[in-house]
């Protein structure tokens, strides 16, 4: 019996040995789904700390509940470990690290060839390894593979290679793992049609395309797509400011054409782990070929540029009110990169401090997920408690994340000013708080 056939009986009886590499935002939910539907799942962590924690049947994902993971737990089929010689004992390998950018904006897979090495140091003939993490065409195939033929291996004969790209949506209650549509390319397609039947597994819906470098590309679509019409957005905004028009009341009214138009909404900027990296490694790429990817660098520059509109706005109200940002009083309401999480990866709101304190101001923030941030200057910064004092003696409040948990009416009913990036006091427009409320 051939490798593939052994693998894809081990899948189909729920026998087949799971482990996956990183337990963050993609790796431990996606654990916990293969634990859910009859596998034994191992997560590797480099932090101990992580591991202990699942160990313990405790999640620090908000989108995992403990419970959840403690029944796995239980169960004994979901464990965590930082010993990563275990890796031997897995059939199907599943890579979940980040891969961020080098201050020159281009790539950093040191995580990914950090955790292909540790498998090759495991890798056995029987095993499927998959990548996860978001990269530029070309890594499974051209990065990873040689470095698993390199211990003598054929592919499709004895170990098997491809690309899905991570599709999380942290805070995000109507789409999770399992019912995402899960895109697979195999480097080859036997390779294509064992880790289609593993994820077929565990989620509704897998479609599969021709190629890993396809699926790769893929996922670089998906996120440039947004980068760039929130760009287009964004500077719809700014000139819609400068024009003294509603941003929100203009996308609300083209929203309504039933066809050929998808509403994209203005922010403070870009965050989170996807769309502020992923087009740059797609324009990365497309350098390597002599190609100027225009697009995606226009986009950059204008999303790179509204937390200093931002800023200025709060300039602009305070000047209303003869007052300069030197020595007032601004509060940011929220500091994670979108609503309902505690996730500060890129968050805008960062750069929003810092440039605030450059110019004076005494800046405090409150968020009820996050406790404290590391502004890039160093600064270590607690959030303070929303009360009464706090708004009403603020010069400005700067609503950067729109957090279900936050009264804005309540805050605009005792704010001298409000500098609204999300339209999060939309309701309040026409009413008598209106005058107090500069919207993006």
């Amino acid at each position: 019996m051939s490798q593939k056939q052994i693998l894809l009986e081990k899948i189909a009886d729920r026998t087949a040995r799971i482990g996956v590499i990183g337990m963050g935002y993609v790796g431990l939910p996606l654990a916990v789904e293969f634990a859910h539907s009859g596998f034994r799942a191992t997560g590797f962590e480099v932090d101990t700390r992580k591991a202990e924690a699942i160990n313990k049947g405790e999640s620090y994902i908000i989108d995992v509940p403990s419970e959840q993971v403690a029944e796995l737990v239980k169960a004994e089929r979901l464990q965590a470990t930082i010993d990563f010689t275990a890796l031997a004992n897995q059939d199907i390998i599943i890579i979940c690290v980040p891969t961020p950018l080098r201050k020159t904006k281009e790539p950093d897979v040191s995580y990914i060839l950090a955790a292909a090495e540790k498998i090759q140091d495991a890798l056995h003939p029987g095993q499927l390894i998959i990548l996860e993490s978001t990269t530029y065409p070309g890594t499974t195939d051209e990065v990873l593979r040689p470095m698993f033929d390199e211990k003598g291996f054929s592919l499709d004969q004895d170990y098997f290679l491809a690309f899905s790209p991570e599709r999380v949506d942290p805070g995000n209650p109507q789409f999770q793992t399992k019912n995402i549509p899960k895109v697979v390319g195999g480097v080859t397609e036997d390779s294509a049609d064992v880790a289609a039947a593993a994820y077929g597994a565990v989620v509704e819906n897998v479609h599969r395309v021709a190629s890993a470098r396809a699926a790769e590309m893929a996922k670089l679509l998906e996120n440039t797509f947004r980068a760039v019409n929130i760009g287009m957005v964004n500077e719809l905004s700014q000139l819609c400011y400068t024009l003294g028009i509603d941003t929100w009341e203009v996308i609300e009214a083209a929203a309504t054409k039933p066809f050929g138009f998808m509403a994209f909404y203005p922010g403070p900027g870009i965050g989170g782990h996807c769309i502020p990296l992923d087009p740059h490694y797609l324009s990365w790429k497309a350098r390597m070929h002599g190609f100027e990817a225009r697009f995606i660098s226009l986009a950059e520059e204008v999303n790179s540029t509204m937390p200093q509109h931002v800023v200025e706005l709060v300039q602009a109200g305070l000047n209303k009110h003869r007052k300069a940002v030197n020595g007032s009083k601004v509060l940011v309401l929220g500091v994670a990169y979108k609503r309902d999480i505690d996730d500060m990866r890129e968050s805008p709101a960062l750069g929003i401090i810092e440039k605030l304190e450059k110019l004076g101001a005494e800046v405090s923030f409150h968020d009820p997920h996050v406790n404290d941030v590391v502004l890039e200057n160093g600064e270590r910064m607690t959030g303070v408690a929303l009360t009464e004092q706090l708004v009403t003696d603020a010069d400005c409040v700067v609503i950067v994340t729109d957090h279900r948990a936050v009264d804005y009416r309540w805050v605009a009913e005792r704010a001298k000013l409000i500098v609204d990036t999300r339209n999060a006091t939309r309701d309040l427009k026409k009413g008598e708080l209106a005058e107090k409320i500069i919207h993006l």
